[in-house]
C-alpha cells in the first residue's frame, strides 16, 4: 500500500498540518518524525481551530493511530498539557489512539534555561529561536548526553545521567550566563509525575511500524517546519537543530526508505519565514505587509508575525531535489486574489552575475537579488472553488507555471483554511 510523506518545501509554515489532515482520512497511522515543540499546525474544522506542537495532526480524525517517533524531541510538560487541550475539545477519545517511541529524547528544564540565555547573550547577533530548548536537546542527544523517553522508567538510570548532565549544564548557566541553577530535586519529582501520565502512551514504535507495514497499513509521514530550515541543506546557521527533508521521515521513525512510496512538497503560494537569516524574495514593503495581513501570517506557536515574499523557485527546486519530491500541493493560493500582476522568483544575481543553484554560503545569499518573472494576476475570490476547471484563466496559470519550472505535478490546491476549501488534482494514495 502506498504511504506518503509530508514536507515543506520554503522555511516552514506551509500549511502542512491541513494536508496531513485531509490525507489522514484514507491513512492508517500518522507518524511525526522530527522536531519538537517549536513548530505548530493549525487545523481548522469546522469554525473551530486546534493548534498542535507535538502531536500528529491526525489526533483530530477517531480510529487512526498516530505515533511520534524517535526523532522529535519532546517537552513532556507542553505534551501533557496539548493532550488534554485536544481531548477537552472533543477528539483522541480512546488512548490508543498515541504512541510514543521509547527512544525519543525529552526536552529538560536546562535546555530550555540554556536557549533563552545564549539568545539573550547574543543580542543583534541571535539565531531567532523559539526558545523552547530544541537545540540544546538535539545537541545532547548527538553529544550521547541525552536523557529519552524510556529512561524515565529506570530510576537510577535517569537519577545518574541526570546529575552528571547537571554538573555541566549549571556550571555553564552559573558562571557563562550568570543564571541560577537548576535543581536535580526539583526534576526528578516533576519527571516521576510526568512518568506516571505519559506512560500509557509509549512504545516500541518502531516495532509498530513495521509490524502495520506488514499488514498493508496506510501511512502519512509528518514532518514539521520545512526544507530551508533543514541542518544540513537549509540556510545555515538560521535553521532548526534537525533535519527537516524526507530521508528523516525514514531514520526518525525506525522504518527504511523503500517504504516510502510519494513525497509530497507543500508549496505556500508565496513565501515567508519567521526569525533571523537571509530571504532573497522577502517584500519588507506594502507588498508585503498585504500578504501578511490577508494571510494572516502570524507563527502559530509564537504569535510572531512572518517576513513574507514573493514565491522563491530557486528554493522550491532546491527543495524538490534534496527530497526527491514527487508531488507538489499548493496552499493558500487564495491570498493572491486581488493582485493584478504577481512576482515569482526564478533566479539569483550575485554581484551582478547570474548564481547557479541554491548558495551555501549564507553571506552570498545575503548578498543575492532576486531575478523576478511576472505573471497575470487575478481579481476574482477563489475560496469557494472545489474544481481546477472552475478556477480564473489566470489562477490555472500560474499553476502550470509552476509546474513547468518545477518540472513537478501539482496534486492539490489550498484555497482556504477550512478542511472543504481543497481541490484535489490527483489522489496521493492511488496505487
Amino acid at each position: 500500500m502506498p504511504n506518503v510523506v509530508i514536507v515543506g518545501t520554503q522555511w516552514g509554515d506551509e500549511g502542512k498540518g491541513k494536508i496531513v489532515d485531509i490525507l489522514t482520512r484514507h491513512a492508517d497511522i500518522i507518524v511525526r518524525f522530527q522536531g519538537g515543540p517549536n513548530a505548530g499546525h493549525t487545523v481548522v474544522v469546522g469554525d473551530k481551530q486546534t493548534i498542535l506542537h507535538q502531536i500528529p495532526s491526525g489526533i483530530l480524525h477517531p480510529e487512526k493511530k498516530c505515533v511520534v517517533g524517535n526523532g522529535v524531541v519532546i517537552n513532556l510538560e507542553t505534551l501533557l498539557n496539548e493532550i488534554e487541550e485536544v481531548k477537552s475539545q472533543g477528539y483522541f477519545e480512546d488512548d490508543n489512539m498515541l504512541l510514543i517511541s521509547e527512544n525519543a529524547h525529552l526536552i529538560m528544564p536546562y535546555h530550555i534555561k540554556i536557549d533563552v540565555a545564549r539568545e539573550k547573550k547574543k543580542g543583534k547577533d541571535k539565531i531567532g529561536t523559539t526558545g523552547r530548548g530544541i537545540g540544546p536537546a538535539y545537541e545532547d542527544k548527538t553529544a550521547r548526553n541525552g536523557l529519552r523517553v524510556i529512561d524515565l522508567f529506570n530510576d537510577d538510570v535517569f537519577k545518574r545521567r541526570l546529575e552528571a548532565n547537571l554538573k555541566e549544564k549549571n556550571f555553564y548557566l552559573q558562571n557563562y550566563f550568570n543564571e541560577i541553577a537548576v535543581s536535580a530535586t526539583d526534576i526528578i519529582k516533576r519527571f516521576s509525575e510526568y512518568r506516571t501520565k505519559i506512560q500509557k502512551y509509549v512504545g516500541n514504535a518502531a516495532g509498530f511500524l513495521h509490524k502495520s507495514l506488514a499488514e498493508n497499513k496506510r501511512i502519512v509521514f509528518e514532518g514539521a517546519q520545512g526544507t530551508m530550515l533543514d541542518v544540513d541543506h537549509g540556510t545555515y546557521p538560521f535553521v532548526t537543530s534537525s533535519n527537516t527533508v524526507s530521508a528523516q521521515a525514514s531514520t526518525g521513525s525506525g522504518i527504511g526508505p523503500k517504504y516510502l512510496d510519494s513525497i509530497a512538497g507543500i508549496v505556500k503560494a508565496y513565501t515567508t519565514r519567521v526569525g533571523s537569516g537571509p530571504f532573497p524574495s522577502e517584500q519588507d514593503n506594502e507588498t508585503g505587509k498585504l500578504l501578511r495581513d490577508n494571510g494572516r501570517e502570524y507563527g502559530a506557536t509564537t504569535g510572531r508575525p512572518r517576513r513574507c515574499g514573493w514565491l522563491d523557485l530557486v528554493t522550491v527546486n532546491h527543495s524538490i531535489q534534496v527530497n526527491s519530491i514527487t508531488h507538489l500541493i499548493i496552499t493558500k493560493l487564495d491570498v493572491l486574489s486581488g493582485f493584478k500582476t504577481i512576482k515569482v522568483c526564478t533566479g539569483f544575481k550575485y554581484s551582478d552575475s547570474q548564481v547557479s543553484g541554491f548558495p551555501s554560503d549564507y553571506s552570498v545569499l545575503e548578498g543575492c537579488t532576486p531575478v523576478y518573472d511576472e505573471v497575470e494576476g487575478w481579481d476574482q475570490d477563489i475560496s469557494s472553488i472545489t474544481s481546477f476547471d472552475e478556477l480564473p484563466e489566470a489562477a490555472k496559470n500560474y499553476i502550470k507555471y509552476i509546474e513547468d519550472k518545477t518540472k513537478t505535478p501539482v496534486a492539490m490546491l489550498s484555497v482556504g483554511t477550512r478542511r472543504s476549501q481543497l481541490i484535489t488534482i490527483k489522489e496521493l494514495f492511488e496505487n
